[in-house]
């Protein structure tokens, strides 16, 4: 029987473009629906990874990289007995635009040794101190090979019906509410809508309730004031969470490890 395992490190470079870097071993943990404000990078070095975007199911053979777009809810598992170690660049929209999410979405997964090869490269580069040069000039090669992949896909981007204007909507409210919160009453008087409709559209559009989209925009901005070295008592008070108990039932859910302990692996 496998027993269950997990290793994380994560540290934020002093390079223009990326977010966090985050590398982990897990054997069973297996992340709940959630969403990221930055692109997701991935790669997978040792067993796999499966997950749901978009309502539709993906893996992570050796060979591709895995390009997760902000704002659209994800999940995953691990998908081989033993787990999977992966390592993961979050990248902001200085690299790649809003306007590539529809295409990401299409198709995270691709097939490009070359690319694969570089994202490797630079995971390297980022790990040295001194090379800062030489991470940005492969992250520059990354992005450029990652834009010509999503603008070669030719996406219909159709006109949005009703529900799916609605649940954007109601994403920007949530979006600007991060940290104080958002009464759904309030948004449904807003947004002139029922309550419970409110909830069905966006829901329906992007397959997350709203509550669970705010606590993975929380989660999110913790991440990022953990590796800036804040203690967890003061995150949770930064990023709307009640208290750090709060905060620790909802990090350890959607990142595998308590705050604490992200912190500790921490560069």
């Amino acid at each position: 029987m496998v027993t269950d395992q997990s290793d994380v490190s994560a540290w934020r470079p002093r390079i223009p473009g990326v977010v966090e870097v985050f590398h982990a071993r897990f054997t069973e943990y297996a992340y709940p629906m959630h969403v990221h404000d930055a692109w997701t990078l991935l790669i997978v070095d040792d067993g796999a990874v499966r997950y749901d975007l978009d309502r539709h199911e993906h893996g992570t053979p050796h060979d591709t990289v895995s390009l997760l777009p902000p704002h659209v809810p994800h999940n995953g598992s691990p998908a081989t007995p033993h787990g999977f170690r992966k390592r993961v660049l979050y990248l902001d929209g200085s690299l790649l635009g809003d306007e590539l999410i529809g295409p990401a979405v299409d198709g995270p997964g691709l097939r490009d040794p070359v690319l694969r090869l570089r994202v490797g490269q630079l995971h390297a580069a980022l790990a040295r101190s001194g090379d800062e040069l030489e991470a940005e000039s492969r992250l520059a090669l990354i992005g450029e090979r990652l834009r010509a992949h999503l603008r070669r896909r030719d996406v219909d981007a159709g006109r949005p019906g009703h529900g799916e204007g609605l649940a954007r909507s109601l994403r920007e409210l949530l979006d600007e509410h991060v940290t104080e919160g958002l009464l759904l009453a309030d948004a449904a008087r807003l947004l002139h809508a029922h309550p419970a409709h409110l909830v069905r559209a966006f829901s329906g559009a992007y397959g997350i309730p709203p509550h669970q989209y705010l606590m993975s925009r929380r989660v999110g901005r913790a991440r990022r004031l953990l590796l800036d070295g804040l203690p967890p008592g003061e995150v949770a008070v930064a990023t709307g969470f009640c208290d750090q108990a709060h905060l620790t039932r909802h990090f350890k859910r959607l990142v595998g490890v308590p705050p604490g302990r992200y912190r500790l692996g921490a560069r």
